[in-house]
């Protein structure tokens, strides 16, 4: 009997000190559903018609060509579909809303510059870019050899290194207007990571290291 007693009260001092035994205690907390996510995708594309007596200009590179893209900028199919992608992501909007065909302040305007306001207005709203995959269709010239300056041109306007940038050529077999020569194509994805949320979801022991 003495020991059925030991046993007994042995039992209910173990339920005391294991409280998360429990599944009562795995229960999320509510306001674990309304951090924002670690990571946010966003999708870009932009398409241009060729035309003669206008520069062939992307990523930032001007390639030798007898077309370049019609536009109001410089036409840079490629460094707008990135600014799309990255607006996108954070939730703000196209590059129609920020930078208008019809304001004087963006004719013949570098694309760049869209590159380096889009990702001030990302930082604006907490977010840091992860990484860039684009891909650009041209029928003609070949790109191959453009590329690695693209990617340290675009780098540089979004404030991350080549490496986080990836830039892909393709052609259009001679399909639609791309494959015609009459048009260049290109889209894009871009990641960016919201610091704020890691933090809130990980503990202040987490840091993060901005470039």
């Amino acid at each position: 009997m003495e020991r059925r007693d030991r046993n007994a009260r042995a039992g209910r001092k173990r339920k005391k000190a294991s409280p998360l035994l429990h599944t009562s205690s795995f229960t999320p907390h509510p306001s674990s559903f309304t951090l924002q996510p670690f990571f946010r995708v966003g999708l870009g594309s932009d398409v241009h018609r060729l035309v003669r007596g206008r520069k062939l200009i992307l990523g930032g590179v001007k390639i030798p060509f007898e077309k370049g893209p019609l536009g109001h900028s410089d036409g840079d199919s490629l460094a707008h579909a990135i600014t799309d992608a990255l607006l996108g992501a954070a939730a703000l909007g196209d590059i129609g809303r920020h930078f208008p065909d019809t304001s004087p302040r963006w004719h013949n305007a570098s694309s760049l510059i869209f590159l380096r306001e889009a990702r001030r207005l990302a930082a604006g709203r907490g977010f840091s870019i992860v990484n860039v995959d684009a891909t650009v269709e041209l029928e003609r010239p070949k790109l191959r050899a453009f590329i690695p300056r693209m990617q340290r041109k675009l780098a540089a306007a979004l404030g991350i290194k080549p490496g986080q940038v990836s830039v892909k050529a393709k052609s259009g077999e001679g399909m639609d207007a791309v494959g015609l020569g009459l048009a260049v194509r290109a889209e894009a994805i871009a990641m960016v990571m919201t610091c704020e949320a890691a933090l809130a979801a990980c503990g202040p022991h987490v840091e993060f290291r901005q470039q």
